[in-house]
This record gives structure tokens, C-alpha cells and sequence, in this order.
């Protein structure tokens, strides 16, 4: 199990209470957070992900738009979950969080080609429109971003 993902996952939930706990995991971005009273945080995570759709946590939006292909991932991830036992939440299966587990999860080689063909040209889309906003969320995105090329690199 690759814990760096696990790790990640948890920081794309709603954050609470124990969110900077979670975060100190991930130095860049914990110092991104200082000084940010749990309040804040939650606002900035609400205006980063859930209003701005170029950033949207459900990585099948990102390749698919909604149309028939997007139904089709959604099915495939929903097996892929149970697969692995991964637990659904009342996300879509699509959502980060459950991808980042799902990766968490697989073999090596299963990650690097997930990763190659749908989290990294999500995440690309994402990175971009965090970008051109000033989110504090681009360095987590940032962190997804490396821990999966470090995987295709070993390949």
C-alpha cells in the first residue's frame, strides 16, 4: 500500500478539526495553511474545489465532461472500489479521495497506468485552473501530481 496516497486523500475531505494534523504530513502545503483558522480553511477549500468547476474533485468530469464515456468510468471506478475494497462515501466514485485510495491500493504496475491514463491529464486540468485562481490547495495538488510521476518513473 502506498501511504503517501492514503495521506493525500484525507486532505481532499472537507477539512476539520484534525486537517492541519493530516496536512504537517506535507510540509509545502501545511505552510501554505498557517496562520488560517479552520473557518478559513474550509471557505478557501469550498472556492477552491466545489465553486470553481475547473478544479472539481471528480477526476471523470476533468476527462469525460458529462457525457456517455463519463457514465462508463463511474461504473468502471464503482467496480474498481469494491475490487479493493474501498469504501464509497456519499462522493461519486470519480472523487479524489476514492481515486487516491483506489491508487493506495493497486500494484505498481495497475498505479503507473491508472495514473498515466486518468489522474495525471486530471490533475493537469486542475493544477491549471488552481493556477490562474492563487489557491492554497496547489501545493496538495502539486504533491498528487509528484507522488504519481514518481511511480511512472519507475517504470
Amino acid at each position: 500500500m502506498n501511504q503517501t496516497y492514503e495521506d493525500l486523500a484525507r486532505l481532499f475531505e472537507y477539512p476539520g478539526p484534525e486537517y492541519r494534523n493530516a496536512a504537517a504530513k506535507f510540509p509545502e502545503f501545511a505552510r501554505t495553511i498557517d496562520g488560517l483558522t479552520t473557518e478559513q480553511l474550509q471557505e478557501s477549500f469550498i472556492q477552491a474545489f466545489d465553486l470553481n468547476p475547473g478544479a472539481a474533485l471528480e477526476i471523470g468530469w476533468h476527462l469525460f465532461g458529462e457525457n456517455y464515456q463519463r457514465g462508463e468510468f463511474l461504473v468502471m471506478m464503482r467496480g474498481q472500489l469494491k475490487r479493493f475494497g474501498v469504501p464509497e462515501s456519499t462522493e461519486l466514485p470519480d472523487h479524489l479521495t476514492h481515486v487516491l485510495r483506489l491508487l493506495a491500493r493497486m500494484d505498481e504496475d495497475e498505479c503507473t497506468a491508472f495514473s498515466r491514463a486518468f489522474l495525471l491529464p486530471a490533475l493537469e486540468k486542475m493544477t491549471a485552473a488552481l493556477t490562474s485562481a492563487g489557491m492554497p490547495f496547489l501545493s496538495l495538488l502539486t504533491a498528487v501530481e509528484q507522488t504519481a510521476l514518481a511511480g511512472v518513473a519507475h517504470e
